[in-house]
């Protein structure tokens, strides 16, 4: 079984259409969508929810009203100007709350719960192209890191119960702790850009990013023929990063209309960018099996 990931400096570069496709064309996939800050493969596979899972992570501290004192201890300890006073009443405003438990601790009258945090759900659905794990932060949630440990934690454990030949993860975009959580131990990575300057910008971070969890990356740009001189510098560059450039993938009008139909690209028709996507998965299986 092989794990691959594919993730982007930025965003907007076409990863999850790229990966929709993967699934598309992969045999015996389990999928897995960790951008669950924004998640949106969703979108093309349309899955039917088999389970749904509440995810927990950090603390918020709740003031039970019928044992605070109003001592405003709590008040004056809090750095995060999270405990409001109103005539009297002092509330936790969850949104400032950052968990730290000092009024926790601290409160003489011992008012303060102090119960695990609410931050979303993940899910196990089932495609049309096989099952996937997927997720849905809450709106200023944090943790998304550990929201993605938990769904490729999920993932693994279902690929090996049904023995599958593919892990097939749409990872976030950057670099920061979501992207970390989402590479890492990972058999290979793709790394999507588009020939822009930010783009290459960006490209160059996620590959450093890879080369020091040593992990085996490979680029594509898509797009490319917007900007040919670009693409021959982000190539160069990404070739002297280290990475393995595969192929490029023109600009193409059937992809969006694809999306528009809730299908990837290579289900919606035969088309120039979709013979150039199935090509990317060919070589990757190439280069993987290596």
């Amino acid at each position: 079984m092989k794990e691959l990931v594919i993730i982007s400096g930025k965003g907007g570069t076409g990863k999850t259409s790229i990966t929709a496709s993967f699934a598309a064309l992969a045999k015996h996939a389990v999928l897995a969508d960790c951008d669950v800050d924004a998640a949106d493969l969703h979108l093309i596979l349309r899955p039917e929810i088999q389970r749904t899972n509440p995810f927990y992570s950090g603390h918020e501290a709740i003031i039970r009203q019928a044992d605070c004192t109003g001592c405003s201890l709590c008040q004056n300890l809090c750095r995060f100007d999270a405990i409001k006073e109103t005539r009297g009443t002092f509330q936790v405003d969850p949104a400032s709350c950052e968990g730290c438990g000092v009024c926790v601790h601290f409160c003489p009258a011992k008012a303060i719960d102090f119960p695990e945090r609410f931050c979303g759900e993940w899910f196990i659905s089932k495609t049309r192209c096989g099952t996937m794990v997927h997720a849905r932060l809450g709106i200023g949630a944090e943790n998304s890191g550990k929201l993605v440990s938990t769904v490729r934690g999920q993932t693994k454990q279902f690929a090996q119960a049904v023995q599958a030949d593919w892990i097939l993860v749409d990872g976030p975009p950057g670099t920061g702790c979501p992207v970390i959580a989402s590479i890492t131990g990972a058999d290979a990575v793709l790394a999507v850009t588009e020939p822009t300057l930010s783009g290459q910008h960006d490209l160059l971070r996620v590959l450093e990013l890879t080369r020091h969890f040593e992990i085996p990356a490979f680029v594509c740009v898509n797009k490319w023929d917007i900007n040919p001189e670009m693409t021959e510098l982000i190539e160069t560059a990404a070739s002297s990063s280290g990475a393995t450039v595969l192929t490029r993938i023109p600009y193409d009008k059937s992809i969006t209309e694809a999306q528009m139909n809730g299908l990837s690209v290579v289900e919606y028709n035969e088309g120039t960018a979709s013979q150039f996507v199935q090509t990317l998965w060919e070589k990757l299986c190439q280069q993987m099996k290596k």
